[in-house]
């Protein structure tokens, strides 16, 4: 039985690898930044097989417990960075613990002699900062995929340019250390649906289909993606689960960063899809598949069936 470890193992795409590892029979090490806060995992417990969970208390930015977190794994999924969009300092939420957090954990694996697979959570903000607005020179209608050059600008949000520096960061890491005992693989899904496993309020992912699904507009951005109805890039949750794991346990993968997506649909198609409703468009491809389509024999459900289901 192998090990995994799963940094951020009870966040909202947390909890779906975390459950996907328990039901293919894999030993579950899940870290947690406040051992106390047992309403931050509680949910996992329902889960089946939990005789093989371990709840471990782990700071990203604390080399000490990280280094003890990774110690006998031999996959580690690293999806802890935080993923604020409302915040008060932009430094200590988000760039410390994303950029410092990547540095500390490159650093701390070198030194796992069991390890054979890491697998960073990334994000669309490792190609593009700008999501779910285009690059520069693209219109909304125009297709991308790993093909394409990576854009990042000074003015995107905080959280896009954090997850943009660490990308850059493992990819540095990579071309500096062609030779190592494990393979490093990387997804980067776009805007991720459905439901969360948990019931905590403090999802950014739950909390923002729920302001699509009743229209609210809590600050100037929100007003500006439903004035100017944005083309949303979209991905279902398990889906994103299931290609981690795909990629968690295959081999021949080191170096790739897979965009994980279906369809783009409308700000207000996908408000009639929170509601049960028919999208008044169909939904197209913006960000191309195809890349974990072929190497993950991906099979991705249509997003609205996700939407419907919230």
């Amino acid at each position: 039985m192998k090990k995994v470890g799963i940094i951020g193992g009870s966040g909202f795409i947390g909890s779906f690898v975390t459950k996907e590892f328990l039901n293919h029979g894999f030993e579950v090490k899940v870290s947690t930044t406040d051992i106390t806060r047992e309403d931050k995992y509680q949910h996992l417990m329902k889960l089946n097989h939990t005789d093989q969970l371990q709840i471990s208390e782990m700071n990203i930015e604390d080399k000490e417990s990280l280094e003890d977190f990774v110690s006998e794994c031999e996959i580690i999924i690293h999806g802890g960075t935080p993923f604020v969009l409302n915040f008060k300092d932009a430094e200590t939420e988000l760039f410390i613990p994303t950029v410092k957090g990547t540095e500390n954990f490159l650093e701390i694996i070198q030194k796992n002699k069991s390890l054979e697979k890491v697998v960073f959570i990334a994000s669309v903000a490792g190609w593009n900062t700008n999501f779910p607005f285009p690059v520069n020179g693209k219109n909304f209608l125009d297709t991308f995929d790993e093909n394409d050059t990576r854009f990042s600008s000074t003015e995107s949000h905080p959280y896009a340019q954090a997850k943009f520096m660490a990308n850059q960061i493992v990819d540095k890491f990579i071309a500096k250390n062609p030779i190592l005992p494990f393979e490093i693989t990387t997804v980067s899904p776009v805007g991720v649906m459905g439901n969360s496993l948990s019931d905590r309020e403090d999802s950014t992912s739950g909390n923002l289909q729920y302001l699509i699904k009743n229209k609210i507009a809590p600050d100037a951005f929100f007003r500006m993606l439903f004035d100017e109805d944005v083309l949303f890039s979209l991905v279902d949750v398990q889906d994103v689960a299931t290609a981690i794991f795909k990629v968690a346990t295959t081999f021949g993968l080191h170096g790739k960063d897979y965009l994980l997506a279906t369809e783009s649909y409308k700000i207000s198609d996908m408000h009639l899809m929170l509601n049960q409703k028919k999208p008044k468009e169909e939904g197209i491809i913006v960000y191309k598949n195809d890349l974990a389509k072929n190497d993950l024999r991906m099979n991705f459900k249509p997003v609205k069936e996700c939407l419907n289901n919230f």
